[in-house]
């Protein structure tokens, strides 16, 4: 076993510190792991470091050759009781495995973010990751909101009561998405929340969480705006925008098919001033004859989202209601003979998302279905909570990088990677620029 990178931690005051001696491990499920030197990269421009509070690191001893618990350590002549440190990765990187932590107690969750092991090189912060998508939307480069703000008071100067506007002007300066930020900066991808409820009630939903659960990391849209005011934010987008996307069903919104009859109403009108852009959808596939509704009316793409491709995987985290999976199945075959090009959104999660069950019923769903992308995104929710939540392993784990491995061998012609693709780009793969 290698063990390259050094095990960073966080004292009481929250620093962050290396530890002399003591090896970084990962987490793959339940179970403490190496992690393969070919899975670390240093952390890119825009990664965030977090701590884990109530647990403590697990790192490699390489004396006594074992994974042991690090409760208290000593750094620098001081001796003091440590927390695990996490990275979060900037969209387009794909973690491997999870932070190694133990637990005294119980905890409450933890907020909501994609929590990946992070080590120190001797130079740099490292994670255990991989890239999966080469464009650079997301560099941070890319967001100054000095730049930003006085594109979004023009932007809103005479539509101030357009609902759309209203949640993505703040979703830009409160939250700061980068989607919505894109709607002012004019450019890219541009999200149109039109949902104000949901008919599943996802473990880990972003924006609408139990008051017994961690806080949600925003407010979904309030009420559904109309066709009109739809068309009034993504026209001029999509008129305007070299390769403009503008898509439903962004994380401040319900489930978007719900709403069907407005989006079909908006794509309609769209598509008669306008031929230009690409349309796109995020779903939860839960009604597949409403995917063929929105379809028909125009839409060009759609991307269905589930953290599993075993129904009672996905059951148990996405907790529907009036619906089941083999509809979700239903809805993603409909959308490709509807000739929409079709994207998984995979919610990936070291130690479930690589099981040998979950890997094989995955390449079945990709045949069966015939679907044009995989998206690796990572599932932002607490480690602790989700495997509470989904059924407990048959098989081993393979790892995350196999998983891409395996997909790419089996299905040469499918696009792998982490952003919604403009229609100029239906069918390229970008991602062969990239060794998985």
């Amino acid at each position: 076993m290698a063990f390259s990178a050094r095990l960073v931690l966080a004292d009481p005051d929250g620093r962050i510190l290396d530890h002399p001696s003591l090896r970084m491990a990962g987490r793959s499920g339940t179970d403490a792991v190496p992690v393969p030197p070919e899975d670390l990269l240093r952390i890119p421009e825009g990664s965030k470091l977090f701590t884990m509070p109530g647990s403590f690191p697990v790192a490699w001893n390489p004396r006594q050759k074992a994974f042991r618990s690090v409760a208290r350590v000593q750094v620098g002549g001081r001796r003091f009781p440590c927390t695990t440190v996490a990275a979060f990765l900037p969209p387009g990187y794909t973690r491997t495995l999870l932070p190694a932590a133990a637990y005294a107690a119980p905890q409450p969750p933890l907020p909501l973010w994609s929590y990946t092991a992070v080590g120190w090189d001797g130079e740099a912060f490292v994670a255990a990751a991989i890239r999966t998508d080469p464009m650079d939307h997301s560099s941070a480069g890319h967001y100054d909101d000095r730049e930003l703000l006085p594109r979004m008071r023009a932007r809103l100067k005479g539509h101030g009561d357009n609902p759309i506007l209203a949640q993505l002007a703040r979703c830009a300066t409160e939250y700061h998405c980068l989607a919505a930020k894109n709607l002012f900066l004019g450019r890219w991808e541009a999200p149109l929340p039109v949902a104000n409820r949901c008919n599943s009630a996802c473990v880990g939903c972003l924006s609408w969480q139990p008051s017994t659960a961690c806080a949600s990391s925003h407010e979904r849209i309030r009420y559904t705006p109309t066709a009109e005011q739809v068309v009034d934010v993504a026209l001029p987008f999509l008129s305007t925008v070299p390769e403009a996307i503008v898509s439903f069903g962004q994380g401040c919104e319900g489930e978007p098919l719900l709403v069907a009859d407005v989006i079909a109403e908006a794509v309609r009108r769209i598509r008669a001033s306008t031929d230009r852009g690409t349309i796109n959808c995020n779903t939860n596939g839960s009604l597949p004859r409403r995917v063929q509704q929105i379809a028909a009316a125009g839409l060009d793409s759609i991307r269905v989202s589930l953290n599993s491709a075993l129904g009672p995987t996905y059951t148990s985290y996405y907790l529907p209601r009036s619906y089941r999976w083999e509809d979700v199945r239903a809805s993603i075959r409909l959308a490709k003979a509807s000739g929409l090009y079709t994207t998984l959104n995979y919610l990936v999660f070291p130690g479930v998302t690589d099981r040998e069950e979950e890997l094989e019923a995955f390449l079945t769903l990709i045949r069966d279905t015939r679907a044009d992308m995989i998206q690796m995104r990572n599932l932002s929710i607490d480690p602790e909570l989700y495997l509470r939540t989904v059924p407990p392993a048959r098989g081993k784990c393979v790892g995350i990088r196999t998983v891409l491995r395996t997909v790419r061998r089996e299905f040469p012609d499918i696009e792998i990677g982490y952003f919604n693709r403009p229609k100029e780009l239906f069918g390229a793969r970008l991602c062969e620029t990239l060794v998985f």
